[in-house]
């Protein structure tokens, strides 16, 4: 019996992999692939590349999420026996106080907790400041560093936020730990599902690429692995229907369960123009709503795959999800499944001689 989309999403959400150290999530996703696909190999990084054959060798069209959460590394344990931390990824430092992490050490998990200067000792300019991650540190509960060492903690050992997958009350919001990603890992493998089924002109190559969260580097290594004539990107974007984000604060707004956002600018990339009014006619054709964005910072693991050779026309079709690079994000599954009923289609629509008038009317 095949998994939903809920029971998809709870086991990729909540199995491990920050940005260097993505082996057990390559691990869950590679179970998944290998029944769907013709073949999957894996790039020198770590990059999973599935492919599936279609009715045509060409073109090739790259769809490309990343396996890769935020997180963090143990860089130092103290004489007391705390534990200093890099972060892999970007973090906010407000988010960090108080918060469980797990720390992923060779003998099994070992759950602490972010601590600081406890507030009741602070200065009163003190309390007026954000406090620098350089003064956090992980308390796994230990009063000496022999301790924190019998433990199984070592230099270097990866650590993720401490969240289990849950769906809201509203029974259509979910919330976990690094749906940023895996929501699109997620839509790779529901895809590679639906094409079981379906002819598409193509080959497909569903890329899961490693640490693009510490600057693109999956996206530079698999991308000269596939050589594709086409990419699309499957990442998250902030939603902003939070309280206090204005219609100025942003160029775009961007809600959750109004469609998958079709994404028209970033700091990495400005899309490939015939491309995006392609996506944008397919989800008309289709009756599936859809978003545009347009974002002044940021980017995706498109930034380094549009660039590759001559160029490859690229977009990035994202789900809006609320605290993003948090132990907790929210996401909608309308807007997830719309997105995996968009790409299904611009999948079964992509021709070679698509590409060709793609390209005429650059």
């Amino acid at each position: 019996m095949k998994e939903n989309s809920l029971e998809i999403l709870k086991t990729l959400t909540e199995t491990p992999g920050v940005s260097g150290f993505e082996g057990p999530i390559r691990k869950v996703l590679r179970e998944y692939l290998a029944p769907l696909a013709s073949e999957v190999t894996a790039d020198h990084l770590g990059s999973l590349i599935a492919v599936k054959k279609g009715t045509a060798d060409e073109p090739k069209l790259m769809i490309a999420a990343h396996m890769d959460e935020v997180g963090f590394m143990i860089t130092r344990i103290t004489e007391e026996g705390f534990l200093k931390f890099q972060p892999l990824g970007g973090w906010w430092e407000q988010v960090l106080l108080a918060q469980r992490v797990e720390i992923l050490t060779s003998a099994g998990r070992v759950v602490g907790v972010i601590g600081a200067k406890s507030p009741h000792i602070l200065t009163p300019e003190e309390r007026k400041q954000p406090v620098p991650l350089r003064s956090m540190y992980i308390d796994v509960g230990s009063t000496s560093k022999a301790e924190t060492e019998q433990a199984g903690i070592r230099q270097g050992d990866p650590v993720i936020p401490y969240s289990s997958f849950m769906l809201c009350p509203n029974s259509k919001t979910v919330m976990a730990k690094a749906l940023d990603d895996r929501a699109g890992c997620a839509l790779i493998v529901e895809l590679f599902r639906e094409l079981q089924d379906g002819e598409h002109p193509n080959t497909v190559y569903g890329v899961m690429t490693v640490q693009e969260e510490v600057g693109l580097r999956g996206a530079t290594t698999s991308v000269d692995v596939v050589r594709p004539d086409l990419a699309i990107v499957v990442d998250v974007t902030v939603a902003t229907d939070t309280p206090g984000i204005g219609d100025n604060d942003v160029a775009t707004r961007t809600y959750l369960g109004r469609g998958p956002v079709i994404g028209f600018y970033d700091a990495s990339m400005i899309p490939h123009a015939p491309f995006r009014d392609f996506v944008v006619g397919t989800a008309r054709e289709n009756n599936i709503p859809y978003q545009v964005e347009v974002m002044a910072g940021g980017g995706t693991d498109a930034g380094k795959i549009h660039l590759f050779r001559q160029g490859v026309p690229s977009v990035v079709i994202g789900i809006p999800v609320r605290y993003i690079h948090d132990h907790a994000g929210m996401a909608h599954l309308d807007d997830y499944r719309n997105a995996l009923e968009l790409i299904f289609n611009l999948v079964r629509r992509i021709s070679a001689e698509t590409i060709e008038k793609m390209l005429e009317n650059l």
